[in-house]
Parts: C-alpha cells; structure tokens; sequence
C-alpha cells in the first residue's frame, strides 16, 4: 500500500485582512488612568506630565481573535480541503497550490475561490493521489477577507452621525481632502475630532462581526501604533460594513454576533492606534474581491435632507 500524502499548508493573508482578523496575544504593560481636563478618564501607556493623581495598573492582556482557517484530511489516498469560518460575516477565501505533485490537479479553468458563509464550514475541494506514487506532496496558501464580493451598497442610503443628537464636532478629514486616508480601503473615511470618552453611536443598523477593546496606547509611530487601534465592525443588511475606529480603552459595550439598531450606543470615542489626537474614524467598507473598498457616503441632515461630509464643516448629529 501506498504512503498518505504529504501536506503543507502556508497561510498569506493580505493586509487589510491581517488588520481586521487579528492574531492571538498575551503581553503584560503598564497602564496610567487619569482625569483629563474636562473631566474626561484617559487610559495610556505614557506617564502623565505634572502634578496629577494616576492610578496605575499592570495589564495582562489575552485576546483571541474569531478564527477562520483552511484545513486538511487525509482519508486513504483522498485529500478533502475544508474551510472554517467563525466570523458572523461571509469570509471569502482564495485558495493557491504552491507545490502539487503525484495528486489529481483541479481543472485549469476552476476558480479557487469560495465565499463562506457567517459561522459555518465548507467542502471546498477532494483530490485524489495519482495510481502508483509513493511519496505525493501537496503545499498550498491561502488569502481571505470579510465580505461577500457580490454585495452592492444602497445607494439611497443615508448614514446617522455617530453621536448624540444635537450635538456637533467638526470633521477633519473626508474626501477628497485626504492626508492619511489614501489607500483602496479608507479614502472615503471620515475623521471627527471629538474628546476622548464621547459617546459614540450606531450610524447603521447590523450584527457585529469584529471587536478589539483592549487596546490604550496611540501615537504617530505607524509600525508600533498601526494595529492598536479600538474597533467595532458592523454588517449590514447589504452585505457592506462600517468600521468604527480609535476606540477608548474597554468602552466598547457590543460583542460579536449581536444585532444593533441605528442610533444604539456602541462605545466610547479615544485615542488608540495611529492617530495624532483624539477623534473617530469611520468607514463604509465592502469585499471588492479579496480587497477592502472604502465607499462614498452621506449622513442625515435636518428635514430628510442629506450631509455630504466635507473637512472643515461641523457635523450635526440628528435624529
């Protein structure tokens, strides 16, 4: 009888989808908590300045990300390829042989790419070892990212400011004025100076798929501060999704898998990741096949009217 297959299996993920699906953690850091001039609690890694009174805390941190995973077994000379989605979102998964020898290859016109859908496990493939080889060897990558890719937004959809109603802050970043928001994925973000701790609120109903809540220090050092950021992501009904960034430490009262209305207190506002000073970015965000497109959107203005955010205007919330 012939040996089992020999598998190896590399996963690649792109960017945008390493920043979204994160990896497992556990580190311990120092963290300072203290009232800030109004009256606001700011959490940081850095010791405040001057005469303050600081509580100061040892964090061990420990989070897990849902996982999504391309898997293998081996039954007699058969290999099947499974596909595990934990996410309360389609996750879409492109599948590559690095190596193959002595196994059946797919067809040459077979697309290996899949959608999987929210909290499920998939068949993608079954290959059989050829007749007579000893030794088959199959190595294999694969890339995914959240989102179906045959989602289309609504185009008559109208997004809530993401804050109190009656209240304003003024938007410091929104295209086509772009200063950091410069790639596929975040060009039509908006930013929103607001103070550390403002409450923020759902712009668009949906189930939430993605949380990171443990996070506290910001800066402009992008290499150390780029993946600390607070997030809560939202699917909607569409099959696109908001992202809500910059989130203040341990403030985010939503958890994965729970449905939110419109207008439904999501978190606090901060000052995590990379960022300059306090503010909220956010995002409408589709899967544009394998790659993060951020989308133009408007915000409800007074009397069924419409808000294009433009940088410099003051952004009203209403109900």
């Amino acid at each position: 009888m012939g040996r089992s297959p020999a598998i190896a299996a590399i996963v690649f993920l792109p960017i945008a989808a390493l920043a979204l699906l994160g990896i497992s953690y556990s580190q311990a850091q120092t963290m300072y908590k203290y009232r800030g001039e109004d009256g606001e609690w700011i959490y940081t890694d850095r010791k405040p300045m001057g005469e303050k009174q600081v509580e100061v805390s040892q964090l061990e941190f420990s989070f897990v990300a849902p996982e999504f995973s391309v898997t293998h077994e081996v039954h007699g000379t058969s290999i099947e390829f499974f596909a595990h989605n934990d996410f309360y979102a389609p996750i879409e998964v492109r599948l590559e042989f690095v190596e193959i020898t002595g196994v059946s290859y797919p067809a040459p016109d077979q697309i290996l790419r899949w959608v999987i859908d929210p909290r499920s496990d998939q068949l993608l493939l079954n290959l059989e070892a050829l007749q007579g080889v000893e030794a088959p060897y199959v190595e294999y990558q694969f890339e995914y990212i959240p989102g179906d890719p045959t989602a289309q937004h609504q185009a008559d959809t109208v997004y809530r400011a993401p804050f109190a109603a009656g209240l304003s802050f003024p938007i410091t970043q929104a295209y086509p004025d772009v200063i950091t928001h410069k790639t596929l994925d975040s060009v039509y973000a908006v930013d929103i100076a607001m103070p550390v701790g403002t409450d923020i609120f759902a712009a668009r109903g949906g189930v939430v798929f993605d949380v990171a809540s443990d996070n506290y220090r910001g800066g402009l050092d992008r290499s150390r501060d780029g993946q600390g950021a607070n997030i809560i992501r939202i699917l909607h009904d569409d099959g696109t999704f908001s992202l809500y960034a910059h989130l203040n430490w341990n403030s985010i009262r939503v958890k994965p898998g729970d449905r939110v209305r419109t207008g439904q207190y999501i978190a606090d506002s901060g000052n995590t990741g990379f960022t300059s000073g306090p503010h909220l970015h956010f995002v409408v965000q589709k899967n544009a096949g394998l790659k993060l497109q951020a989308l133009p959107i408007v915000f409800k203005g007074p009397d069924s009217t419409s808000i294009v955010p433009v940088a410099g205007d003051e952004l009203v919330a209403y109900r």
